[in-house]
Order: C-alpha cells, then structure tokens, then sequence
C-alpha cells in the first residue's frame, strides 16, 4: 500500500469516527430535548369551591398518567353499608369524570370512624374494583372522620 493509500485510508476512518460522535452527540441532544419536553405536570382537575383565596385540596390531580382523587366521605344519616356503598360511587364518578375507572385503581386508603366497622365496609367494598383490587391501607381514625361520616376514602389510579 503506499503513502497515498493510507492517508486517505485514515482520512476515512477518522472521517467515520467523526460522523458516528456527531451522530450519538447528537441522538443524546434531541433525546434529552424530547425527555424535557415530555415531563410530567401536575394538572388540577377539580378543586373545592370555597370562600377562601387558596382553597385547602384540590379534588382531583392528574401527573402523568396518574390520577389522585381526594377523599370522599358520606354525610348523611346511615349505618356503614350505606356510607360505603355512596363512597364507592362518588369515587366511581370522580375516576370516570377524568378518564379512569375502578379497575384502573392502584391504591385505597380506607378511614373508617370505628374499627368494628370493618366487617360491612368489606362487605359492600368487595368487588366494586373488579376482579384484581388494588392495595389497600385501612385505619381506624382517633376523633372519627371529618363530616361525622363512618368512612372516607381517596385513590389513586391510572389513565390510559
């Protein structure tokens, strides 16, 4: 091989080598600009009407594709079978009112204003989520449930 050869043999090579930079360099630029422009915000879907400048919580908060809905309580006169079964629904509504559903949950947070209600709660709660619930916390509260509600209950679920 002569001189000639080789220079424009490594002229090549370096050439190559300086497309394949300029090409990862620049992949991992748009990559990043496009991860930056994809990032998830925090959307409130429905806040409490109030008579306050800054309301306390919002009703609804959708990141992503996750949806958090605030807890919903019973306040009216009735045993706990009643009280959960119109918790259930209002979430039920929440969920479907911004794009999700009950089987689409992945986490209940259960209050209940006295533990001995956790047998009916269970009763009117089994299978309102489908045929996979989501994990589930429930706790007696000390001082009961704001509302003089016999439970409450908040989520959060996914959205398609």
């Amino acid at each position: 091989m002569n001189n000639l050869n080789i220079k424009t043999s490594r002229r090549s090579s370096i050439k190559k080598m300086g497309m394949v930079l300029i090409g990862a360099f620049g992949l991992g630029m748009t990559n990043k600009a496009i991860a930056k422009e994809s990032k998830p915000k925090k959307e409130v879907l429905d806040s409490p009407k109030n008579e306050q400048d800054i309301p306390l919580f919002s009703g609804a908060v959708r990141h992503g594709n996750t949806l958090y809905i605030a807890g919903k309580g019973a306040h009216f006169e009735g045993d706990i079978k009643a009280h959960t079964d119109h918790v259930l629904k209002e979430l039920q509504k929440e969920l479907e009112r911004n794009g999700s559903s009950m089987e689409q949950v992945l986490k209940v947070n259960v209050y209940l204003h006295d533990l001995e209600d956790y047998k009916g709660m269970n009763e009117v709660y089994r299978g309102r989520f489908g045929k996979n619930p989501p994990v589930r916390t429930t706790v007696a509260t000390y001082g009961g449930v704001p509302g003089k509600s016999l439970v409450e209950m908040d989520c959060i679920a996914a959205i398609d």
